[in-house]
């Protein structure tokens, strides 16, 4: 049984967007064919950008240098997956002595740096999550006053085709940043 709306009634629901006026039928068409075009780009992309950011500082007084390196924590566990055949949680970290063996060695084989001319070790000091991502502390102790810096960076390359890593690079004030996009590995800084 349809129940008839007065004139006052229906003049409210049309007001009110609740019940469509006949002119507003193209307008519901146009928002359900927006509506669902978003709906189909949502589900489409998984991730907007693969993106990977190391920022390097010289330390004078202690001669050694310093930084971190940030990555998404879904891809970097998904990359370690593949490359180790473990699953690993760094959201979580129950077990943190195994994840750090694990982020140590695939930070040796993926970030490599020479300073001077001399390959330099990067030792990772600890970790730490925020919201989506993972921060990495990294220290090379007993370093020369850097005049060059080469960095070969394949971060999560073994894991995302369009990965993208920044580079930023600090001595004494003097900062320089680049860029790879993979499979692109090699920066070199003059300082």
């Amino acid at each position: 049984m349809k129940i008839k709306a007065s004139r006052l009634q229906r003049r409210i629901l049309v007001s009110l967007r609740i019940l469509p006026h006949r002119s507003n039928i193209s307008w519901l068409k146009l928002l359900c064919l927006c509506s669902l075009t978003l709906l189909f780009f949502s589900f489409s992309l998984k991730h907007p950008f693969y993106l990977g950011v190391t920022d390097l500082k010289y330390n004078a007084p202690q001669k050694s240098l310093q930084g971190t390196v940030k990555l998404f924590t879904n891809d970097f566990e998904d990359a370690i997956k593949k490359v180790y055949k473990v699953q690993i949680d760094l959201i979580n970290g129950k077990d943190k002595e195994s994840n750090n063996t694990i982020l140590k060695d695939y930070l040796k084989n993926h970030l490599k740096i020479k300073i001077n001319g001399k390959a330099a070790a990067l030792d990772l000091i600890g970790y730490e999550n925020e919201a989506e991502a993972v921060w990495m502390y990294v220290e090379s102790v007993n370093c020369a006053l850097p005049k060059k810096i080469e960095i070969e960076n394949t971060l999560l390359y073994d894991q995302v085709k369009s990965q993208i890593n920044i580079v930023h690079c600090d001595v004494k004030g003097n900062t320089k940043s680049s860029k790879v996009t993979n499979p692109e590995k090699s920066i070199v800084f003059d300082f």
